[in-house]
């Protein structure tokens, strides 16, 4: 039976993907800062390491035939203060660079790195009127704003796994969509609570989103497929812009009337600052990559994807 090292293993994606690889007949060992917090489960197994002290379980490490690695601080968590954006990037940085030491220094069975990245490599859409966004692609070069040059960082973090001889793939990660937490909660909560969609923006910005399941489904693809290496955008086929996708979600909820109201950049920006430019950038990324390699997406429509998800919700 062979063992899958998962870093983020608690978070939003991690969680999710534990069950799965669970449920593949995988063992999976968790890497936490707190593992005597987290409750026995059976095949997983949680064990230690403190990125900011270079502090990780050495056995854990040599007994991983498989890495993923999620760990990162929450980009959407907090306003972006000067703190927390190399937070953000430290977080990302450093944690490659103590799984690539340890690695070499404790393990020889580890055949694959499976790391996350995001689809902020790419920046903006480019502005032509009266034509469609040529989506980017996995060649693309990053972008020089923040998330840009965060994701290089942390790109490149986890290179060096190839010099040692393992098969490495990064997942370029799009808006996930989950009843846990993320974009999809923060719709609903104002649908809930005063049957208002809130729409960022004009809401014409272009959203590269993917349902959590094809994501998690994308990460055991990439580990269990030896053909699959390199970089892959983690999106779904077909993104929408933010106001499409809104509406979308409040048309799936009952009861069903509901107020559209446009959030204006302005209150964005004094809302939560510099991230509001994320909140409304238009990015039109391709999955074609990923579809290349025969991956097969459960989820491949923004309407299929919601209504599972509402579906999963109301039966919880």
């Amino acid at each position: 039976m062979s063992t899958v090292l998962i870093t983020g293993g608690t978070g939003l994606v991690g969680s999710r993907l534990t069950k799965l690889l669970v449920q593949k007949g995988y063992e999976v060992i968790v890497l936490t800062r707190n593992p005597d917090a987290r409750p026995a489960k059976p095949s997983v197994t949680y064990k230690h390491w403190d990125v900011e002290k270079g502090v990780i379980d050495k056995d854990a490490v040599a007994a991983a035939d498989f890495l993923i690695h999620l760990a990162g601080e929450g980009v959407a968590d907090k306003r972006w203060s000067k703190q927390r954006k190399e937070a953000i990037v430290s977080s990302r940085v450093k944690s490659g660079e103590l799984l690539l030491k340890a690695v070499q220094q404790h393990n020889t069975r580890l055949q694959t790195v499976v790391s996350a990245s995001g689809i902020g490599w790419y920046g903006p859409d480019a502005k032509e009127k009266r034509k469609q966004p040529v989506p980017f692609v996995e060649s693309d070069s990053a972008s020089a704003d923040f998330l840009g040059e965060t994701c290089r960082l942390w790109e490149e973090s986890v290179q060096p796994f190839k010099a040692l001889g393992k098969r490495l793939v990064i997942l370029r990660t799009g808006l996930a969509l989950s009843n846990q937490g993320g974009f999809l909660l923060e719709i609903k909560k104002p649908l809930q609570m005063a049957n208002i969609a809130t729409i960022m923006g004009g809401g014409e910005q272009v959203v590269s989103w993917i349902h959590i399941d094809d994501l998690c489904r994308m990460y055991l693809f990439a580990l269990e497929n030896a053909q699959v290496e390199g970089v892959y955008n983690a999106v779904a086929p077909a993104p929408l812009t933010n106001k499409a996708i809104t509406l979308l979600i409040a048309n799936h909820r009952k009861p069903k009337p509901f107020i559209p109201i446009h959030v204006p950049a302005f209150v964005l920006k004094i809302v939560i600052g510099e991230m509001s430019v994320e909140v409304l950038k238009s990015a039109t990324v391709s999955a074609a990559h990923i579809k290349e390699t025969g991956f097969h997406f459960l989820y491949p429509s923004a309407d299929a994807a919601i209504e599972q998800l509402q579906a999963e919700a109301a039966s919880a």
